[in-house]
């Protein structure tokens, strides 16, 4: 529940699948509210009633800029945040405006694009920006763990370059609709089983495609145990993604954004090749990226 409050600023992390908004006194979070009113289950014109559902009792006639990060921006967004090409700074002056009927403006942060290979990403930048807010003058790599997980390399509070790896959807794909599905237990997990099957993947990344299918085979002979299907399949792939980014970790100030099962599976994975990782909070990270936009914004006008 919202809640009834009087905020100076707004923040909203508009996903595909949800909104999470929250009431703001400078950086100090007043009140939280969420719905499952997610960018794909909204048409071009139900953006602001949803908006409004949610935010209504904290919006009062002082209340000052409403601030949006994530897919609210996208295409088949509310509106579209143009993409800005790296090396940049991961958030900029400029913001894209909509005013709604009420009066209020919402201001959309833009993604970030890359042209070689292409990538683009839309959220993470301003998680990025809040990492960078709560960590000055931090250069190294950013791994950012999720259905799309990306690898981001930071320098002089710029994005240089970032990778993205769908290893969280090949994952859930293999896992619930393939033929692995049979042979995949939820809610499984074994860590030793899980580290030596990254070791497995790291140190051959070719033979992944055959191992995966030893599973299931695995499985039918009842050679190996059902148990420990789910953490050989994360291991295989996590294992497989590590050794493609070792050009972008290797030497590397590291850092994992999120604090979830999946993040401490991605620190397991690199803690065993020797590489040490900070984990960090990601709503912490979003909130500082959406307060460090406000400011910018108010020193903008």
């Amino acid at each position: 529940m919202s809640g009834t409050c009087t905020p100076e600023w707004i923040a909203l992390d508009w996903g595909t699948s949800n909104l999470r908004a929250f009431a703001m006194q400078g950086a100090t979070v007043l009140a939280r509210a969420a719905s499952d009113a997610g960018m794909s289950k909204l048409e071009p014109t139900g953006f602001e009633p949803a908006l409004r559902t949610l935010i209504d009792p904290w919006i009062h006639d002082g209340l000052g800029a409403i601030i949006a990060c994530g897919m609210v921006g996208s295409r088949q967004g509310w509106a579209e945040a143009p993409y800005r090409a790296v090396p940049c700074a991961p958030i900029a002056d400029g913001l894209t405006q909509i005013t709604m009927h009420t009066g209020q403006r919402v201001h959309i942060v833009s993604g970030l694009s890359q042209n070689a290979p292409p990538d683009v990403m839309r959220g993470e930048e301003t998680q990025i920006a809040g990492f960078l807010s709560l960590n000055p003058q931090w250069d190294g790599v950013l791994c950012m763990p999720g259905t799309h997980t990306k690898w981001v390399h930071l320098s002089a509070s710029e994005v240089v370059s970032f990778q993205t790896f769908m290893t969280g959807e090949i994952f859930a794909l293999l896992s619930e609709v393939s033929v692995l599905r049979h042979s995949v237990a939820p809610d499984t997990w074994d860590e030793a089983v899980f580290q030596d099957a990254v070791a497995d993947s790291l140190s051959r990344p070719e033979r992944v495609a055959a191992k995966l299918f030893a599973l299931r085979a695995g499985d039918l002979l009842s050679l190996t145990a059902p148990d420990n299907a789910r953490a050989t399949l994360s291991g295989y792939l996590i294992g497989m993604e590590i050794a493609a980014t070792r050009p972008y970790w290797l030497g590397q100030n590291l850092a994992i954004l999120g604090m979830n099962p999946q993040a401490h599976a991605y620190q397991t994975a690199l803690s065993a090749q020797g590489v040490p990782a900070t984990m960090v909070d990601a709503e912490r990270a979003t909130l500082a990226g959406l307060t460090a936009a406000h400011r910018q914004l108010k020193a903008c006008t």
